[in-house]
């Protein structure tokens, strides 16, 4: 007999294997609406019988637990190509036993998704991803940032995956609707699930070709050059795809031609000097591959434009007066020839707007209700104020103490199992909410949470509180 199942009590396996039919078939009948429905959880599942007696992932799939909890972190992500589980770090309190032999997140994942693939009926599994580490300070896709975290859950998910760009408020889904899905939730650092919802920057510029491709840059305010790529849609929005830091300086802009060849300048920070940056766009995936920065002139406020597929004009202010000053330039191989400086009386490019035909591209800055005024915003010809920021692909949790950012339009909150009063409340707000540490019968509310997380899931006393409160399987 398995290791994990000698473990269980009796009544407990019975009780939990019988509650597989009953909480479909209650599901069926009253068919409760996500918010409102109650299911079984563990917490930091990746742990299985360390420090509990949770068995293997599948186990407690099969147990009926339909909210798993992983805790990742970035630490050597660019070696191991991956997250790494752990509590305190990576590797710490990972049950490998009937569990992925790795550490890696991607495997940890596929674990769920094949599991799901095998019981399409079942009602849908949240995978909450405490994130341990700050991942807004990763410098792009490689290092491990946000954008990689919605690649690891899209390519483990594929169409299995419930989207927070799919979650209407006014008309949530019932159980049913969801059976065969799974929900990826964005826990743990409160900077990373801030800079999850929406981005800040300072002196933002925008560039779109005629392919729809779409690039941004932006200084942060403190010395540091960040850039967006994104796609043009048919609905006249933009899809972002990559982010990343590229430089340091302030006051970027930005020139994109049809072929997906870019050109950046901008200042040093608290100096005058103009540099400039040679950029390709990769087509398929958004990311950009640049060149070596490379230092042009002296002045204030670049601008610049293709005038030609590989032909450029730069226009910038004098560092010493208004006066403002040229240069032509052509593209070559990741360089720029520059040539014909000299002044003129042209007013320099407005660098916060672009447009191919009849589609336009503009960036700004303005608050989102609770966010800051430097939130970035994309308007389009078809679309006002979007934010810029990554694909919607998990939802957010809210927990306790967090702020009103964090609060707006949140769905899934949580706390400790001891904070009834904020459970509660934000049950009958009719939000999800997950209490972990959820390991006596007394951190029971009304209504319960719903996602009491347990380190026990077997145990007689949680097998019977969540049969008596509905948990659907």
């Amino acid at each position: 007999m398995p290791r994990s199942t000698t473990a269980l009590p009796l009544l407990a396996v019975m009780t939990a294997a019988s509650l597989l039919t009953s909480g479909n078939a209650g599901a069926a009948a009253a068919e409760p609406s996500l918010p409102a429905a109650v299911f079984r959880a563990t917490h930091n599942s990746y742990s299985g019988d360390v420090g509990g007696a949770r068995g293997p992932i599948a186990q407690q799939l099969d147990a009926g637990i339909r909210f798993v909890e992983y805790d990742i972190h970035d630490n050597g992500y660019t070696s191991r190509g991956d997250y790494a589980l752990g509590h305190d770090g990576p590797g710490d309190e990972v049950d490998h036993a009937g569990n992925p032999a790795s550490d890696n997140l991607g495997d940890w994942l596929r674990t769920v998704g094949a599991w799901s693939a095998a019981h399409p009926s079942a009602a849908p599994i949240v995978v909450a991803l405490d994130v341990k580490d700050n991942l807004t300070d990763n410098a792009g896709h490689a290092e491990g940032n946000l954008a990689a975290l919605n690649d690891r859950l899209t390519s483990a998910f594929g169409e299995r995956l419930f989207r927070a760009s799919d979650y209407r408020p006014g008309s949530p889904p019932t159980v049913d609707q969801l059976r065969g899905r799974i929900i990826g939730v964005l826990s743990g650092d409160a900077r990373t699930r801030t800079l999850y919802r929406r981005d800040t920057g300072h002196n933002p510029a925008i560039a779109i070709n005629n392919r729809g491709q779409v690039v941004e840059v932006h200084d942060s305010g403190n010395g540091a050059l960040w850039y967006w790529t994104g796609r043009y849609g048919s609905d006249g929005r933009v899809s972002w795809l990559r982010h990343g830091r590229y430089d340091t300086g302030e006051n970027p802009a930005v020139a994109l031609n049809d072929n997906g060849d870019l050109v950046e300048v901008h200042e040093s920070e608290n100096t005058d000097a103009l540099w400039y940056r040679v950029g390709r766009l990769d087509a398929a995936t958004g990311e950009i591959r640049w060149s070596v920065s490379r230092q042009y002139d002296r002045g204030v406020r670049p601008t610049i434009r293709f005038t030609g597929q590989a032909q450029l004009r730069e226009i910038h202010q004098s560092q010493s007066g208004s006066q403002n000053w040229d240069w032509d330039g052509v593209l070559g191989d990741m360089a720029v020839s520059w040539s014909g400086n000299g002044k003129t009386a042209d007013p320099r490019y407005d660098k916060t707007t672009s447009a191919v035909g009849a589609s336009w591209v503009r960036v700004r800055t303005a608050a989102d209700r609770a966010t800051p005024a430097e939130t970035l915003r994309v308007d389009t010809d078809r679309v006002t104020g979007d934010l810029i920021r990554y694909p919607q692909i998990a939802f957010h949790e809210f927990q306790k103490g967090n702020s009103a950012e964090l609060q707006q339009d949140a769905l899934f909150y949580a706390a400790p199992a001891s904070e009834s009063a904020f459970i509660t409340g934000a049950r009958q707000a009719g939000k999800l909410v997950r209490g972990w540490g959820f390991n006596s019968a007394s951190d029971a509310t009304s209504p319960i949470a719903g996602y009491p997380a347990t380190d026990t899931p077997y145990a007689p006393w949680y097998v019977q509180l969540l049969d008596r409160s509905g948990a659907v399987s």
